[in-house]
């Protein structure tokens, strides 16, 4: 008889098989030490955020980050949890483009600073509360959302599979959870200029933007850690999410995923 594996298994060894470390780019860290670490990094590179987005993907973040919102499909009845939502971008897309109440949730109170701020400035404050929240531990109650959300965070995680239990324990039945995050490029001859623009590039426009050039290595190193399209598809569905789904943007350099609870 062949054995019959439980659906809830993680396809993603490094979070679960190896309790002693987790990546840290490409370093091994104790896994105790990783969140203090992407803390550290995201304070350093907080108020330049922005600008460094800009400039690290000519502004074509900006038209991913349209897309993701449209496929959000905004509308007043439903409430977003923006996890990871660091400077607000989606949140902002989210109630801009009609969506209900929204929760920017951030770990880092240095990048939830600044979207505070700009959320003051942009009059949307109102509309939101701001919280700072562990993505993999976060303090809302069980079938509370329509919508989560998650761009270019997942890979920051320690423990990716526990934020996904989480989003679909928080997730109502009809909900939805997008994730937009960088992924493995599908296009032969995108890759060896990505990889150059990566590795030689954004470390010194690091430096000269935001004086970090080790920031931006360590997030160069975690984009090629995060497991490629089709394993993250997998961790969604063992996680108990269903209908789920990917889109590939600009050749694979981004993928945005979707998972329902029914």
């Amino acid at each position: 008889m062949t054995e019959n594996h439980s659906s809830h298994t993680s396809p993603y060894p490094s979070a679960d098989f190896d309790a002693g470390t987790i990546d840290f780019g490409y370093r091994d860290v104790p896994r105790g030490e990783k969140k203090p670490l992407v803390r550290q990094v995201f304070e350093s590179v907080a108020g330049k955020y922005d600008v460094m987005n800009d400039a690290m993907s000519l502004g074509i973040h900006r038209v991913w980050k349209r897309i993701f919102v449209t496929m959000l499909s905004p509308q007043p009845r439903h409430h977003l949890l923006d996890l990871a939502g660091g400077t607000g971008d989606i949140t902002f897309g989210w109630l801009r483009r009609g969506g209900g109440h929204a929760v920017l949730s951030d770990i880092n109170e240095a990048m939830l600073e600044v979207g505070r701020k700009r959320a003051i400035k942009a009059g949307l404050i109102g509309k939101m509360d701001v919280c700072v929240a562990d993505a993999e531990t976060f303090p809302f109650p069980d079938a509370s959302m329509d919508r989560i959300s998650m761009a270019f965070g997942l890979r920051n995680c320690t423990d990716k599979d526990a934020v996904l239990q989480e989003v679909r324990r928080v997730l109502k039945p009809g909900g939805r959870f997008l994730c937009l995050e960088f992924s493995k490029v599908d296009v032969a001859a995108l890759s060896a200029v990505y990889d150059a623009w990566s590795f030689q590039v954004l470390p010194r426009m690091g430096q000269m933007i935001a004086g970090d050039a080790e920031s931006y290595q360590y997030l160069a190193e975690s984009i090629r850690m995060f497991p490629d399209q089709e394993t993250l598809a997998e961790m969604m569905r063992s996680a108990g999410m269903e209908r789920v789904s990917y889109q590939n943007l600009s050749g694979g350099i981004v993928a945005i995923h979707s998972g329902w609870r029914l």
